[in-house]
């Protein structure tokens, strides 16, 4: 997951860390959390509209987001031979980290965690069935239970990098005090985890730079001095370099600046149901009336008038 706008960053240090949408900052990766609760006892189904019930339906339902995903795993594991004989490849910007990559390092794939290879769906189902929204407690509470499943092809993809001697590191915006529980679920799904030392979490401190908000530029650096990228997966466009404004503008810069790396050293997962994308069509105001926001989310559709 990613969650926290980017203009909110300063507001996030005072909130808690990284997540979702409605009601929810929006960490650019991954969820907020806070002190573990129990789950909540199940709600009456609202009968309200909810701008996630379709989206939530696709991933959970459609046969064509399976699809999706299994063709992107697929595609990005066809060229993984390709970028290991390549030994000036790398998937990092030459400013996060890319600049310093050589090939006496060893080789790793980045993959973003929530809705990249974990599918949190479920949690999303709660919140539109319980007519609820993203809060710190119940994001913590979710995933306490571990109850995440795989996003179709990722265990297969991760199998086979794995193989080849390419090292799985998990950049995510959920928290060191969630590493444990977050591990266990992903060596429960038969994702290769070669150390604690993979998963490198929201609040993970790297000496010399400082992080901002919840952006992941620190944490690729770091990962720049031990190992060679050779693919970075997300489903974030901030999964895979720093925005220098969660702006359309800001946003289109960075796609146009490297729209040429995605399906070959990028790779996109479809994510519908929150992101980045989504304040940046109400200059990232979480604090306005959800009335507001969805006229905001209204106008700023194209209908070709």
């Amino acid at each position: 997951m990613s969650r926290i706008p980017h203009s909110l960053l300063l507001a996030s240090a005072l909130l808690s860390l990284a997540a979702c949408s409605t009601s929810r900052p929006l960490v650019h990766g991954e969820p907020a959390v806070s002190a573990p609760v129990a789950p909540a006892p199940a709600a009456v189904v609202a009968d309200g509209a909810n701008d996630n019930l379709n989206a939530v339906l696709w991933i959970q339902r459609s046969q064509e987001y399976r699809a999706n995903s299994l063709q992107t795993w697929r595609a990005a594991a066809a060229q993984l031979d390709r970028a290991l004989a390549d030994r000036s490849w790398t998937a990092l910007l030459p400013e996060e980290g890319g600049s310093h990559q050589s090939a006496a390092l060893k080789p790793a794939v980045v993959v973003d965690v929530d809705e990249t290879v974990l599918d949190n769906s479920p949690y999303q189902a709660r919140l539109v069935r319980n007519g609820g929204s993203y809060d710190d407690a119940t994001w913590d509470a979710w995933v306490a239970e571990g109850k995440a499943g795989a996003v179709p092809g990722a265990v297969e993809f991760a199998k086979a990098a794995a193989a080849k001697g390419v090292t799985m590191i998990y950049i995510t915006n959920r928290t060191e005090h969630m590493k444990d529980v977050t591990l266990a679920n992903l060596r429960r799904l038969g994702f290769p985890v070669a150390g604690d030392d993979v998963y490198l979490g929201l609040d993970k401190y790297v000496p010399g730079c400082e992080q901002e908000g919840s952006e992941k530029a620190c944490r690729r650096q770091l990962v720049a001095q031990k190992y060679r990228v050779l693919m970075q997966f997300g489903d974030q466009l901030s999964d895979f370099g720093a925005i220098s404004a969660n702006t359309q503008a800001g946003r289109d810069a960075l796609l146009q600046a490297h729209q040429d790396w995605f399906g070959q050293r990028w790779w996109m997962l479809s994510n519908p149901t929150y992101g980045g994308w989504e304040p940046a069509q109400f200059n990232n105001a979480w604090s306005l009336p959800e009335s507001e926001r969805r006229a905001a989310k209204r106008a700023a559709l194209d209908v070709a008038q």
